[in-house]
């Protein structure tokens, strides 16, 4: 499923445009600690489930060091956080994409309107010609991957060029879901920065200000108790359509290895060829099942591995079902299929 999609149709901030942060104080004050102490790494991988704020932690570190390019100035010595007034002229800027210090790379849509699957090498390739050429304006350049599992191979090593011999003043922030599985050679040559999921109360004050709703609503508690920390999951689950759905797929995910044909025809017809956001309920209510069934103590390797594999695979029969869109019911036979074989 496309953040950047799902975001727009549920009304969801942009990274780039969210000045709150919730939940991550001690993360935050990693970032800014090494920034004022002059000598940061100049890579950083940011891991952590979907949507908890690992985006919107960069682009706040991004505003921060290019409206502060003096890490010894007074004025950072003494920031109490990464905070940037959005008035702020370098705020305005990386909200419209303007600024000439900050490079995004994230998948964008090919010449028929469709969201690729990757970030492409030809996308990749443009931190060689940002980095290496005399900045547009004075101070330091920064890229933010978001995120840095969607690179494939050749862009992979693309960016590993820079990363290797990263010029003065530059600063990644790579964005991941999956840290462990990012290429080697890149993780090696990044600090890692673990965000945990949100609290249930952080979820409920940010997804709030998102969908601008009460944040004593019952119906915004039971999102977020049930979006696992993470704000977008929440903000999807608000849709009352959504948390029925997100229900019924794991009363019938509790039934697994049984499988009932009728209930997935039913749960494909909820889909709906069209609706992206029952599309992503489904898919995060399957992952989040999965990431239980990985946790739970004593479960032997082999049956770890094996669900581990099916994860993969229900992930990339999401992204073609998603990018193409193609029928849902193919995609439910096949997630829970899968997970039969995979438990029984």
């Amino acid at each position: 499923m496309s953040i950047r999609e799902s975001e727009a149709e549920m009304a969801i901030p942009a990274p780039r445009e969210t000045a709150s942060f919730y939940g991550h104080a001690e993360a935050e004050a990693m970032l800014l600690n090494a920034y004022r102490s002059g000598r940061i790494p100049h890579a950083w991988l940011i891991g952590g489930a979907q949507g908890i704020g690992k985006a919107t932690l960069a682009y706040r570190m991004a505003r921060f060091v290019l409206a502060h390019p003096d890490p010894s100035a007074p004025d950072v010595q003494t920031a109490a956080s990464l905070a940037l007034d959005p008035d702020h002229p370098v705020a305005r800027q990386v909200t419209a994409g303007s600024h000439g210090g900050l490079l995004t790379l994230e998948r964008t849509v090919n010449d028929k309107g469709v969201m690729r699957s990757v970030i492409t090498v030809d996308e990749s390739r443009e931190t060689i010609s940002f980095f290496g050429s005399t900045a547009a304006i004075a101070g330091w350049r920064v890229c933010i991957v978001d995120t840095v599992d969607e690179l494939n191979a050749n862009s992979a090593n693309a960016l590993l060029k820079v990363l290797e011999e990263p010029p003065q003043r530059s600063l990644f922030l790579l964005v991941s879901h999956s840290p462990a599985r990012v290429l080697a050679t890149i993780q090696s040559r990044c600090r890692k920065l673990l965000l945990r999921p949100l609290g249930v109360e952080d979820v409920i004050r940010a997804a709030s200000e998102a969908a601008g709703r009460d944040d004593g609503e019952l119906a915004l508690r039971e999102a977020a108790e049930g979006a696992e920390g993470s704000v977008e999951r929440a903000l999807t689950l608000l849709d009352s359509d959504a948390l029925g759905l997100h229900h019924r797929t794991g009363a019938l995910l509790d039934t697994l290895p049984h499988v009932d044909p009728r209930a997935l025809h039913a749960l494909g017809d909820a889909l709906g060829l069209n609706d992206r956001v029952a599309l992503r309920t489904f898919v995060d209510t399957v992952e989040r099942w999965l990431t239980d069934r990985l946790r739970q103590p004593g479960a032997d390797l082999p049956r770890l591995a094996r669900l581990a594999e099916v994860w993969e695979k229900i992930n990339r029969a999401a992204r073609e079902t998603e990018s193409f869109n193609l029928e849902r019911k193919p995609l439910v036979f096949s997630v829970f299929g899968l997970l039969a074989d995979a438990i029984r």
